[in-house]
């Protein structure tokens, strides 16, 4: 199983956007190959991730 060991994020004028891309991306391609394995099309998984992270974003914004 995979372990997630976020570093924190920029400090000062960084970018933030940058950081977190950095450090997610190996994690979503290692998911992304192993449904790739398993027989899924990789562009319906990665179309999946989009609507997955866009639904999130969309009930947090709802919270507040």
């Amino acid at each position: 199983m995979t372990r997630f060991n976020f570093e924190g994020p920029p400090v000062g004028d960084g970018d933030m956007s940058a950081h977190c891309r950095r450090q997610l991306l190996p994690v979503v391609n290692e998911i992304v190959q192993a449904a790739v394995v398993a027989g899924w099309n990789q562009d319906d998984v990665l179309l999946a991730f989009v609507e997955l992270t866009w639904d999130l974003y969309e009930e947090r914004r709802g919270d507040h």
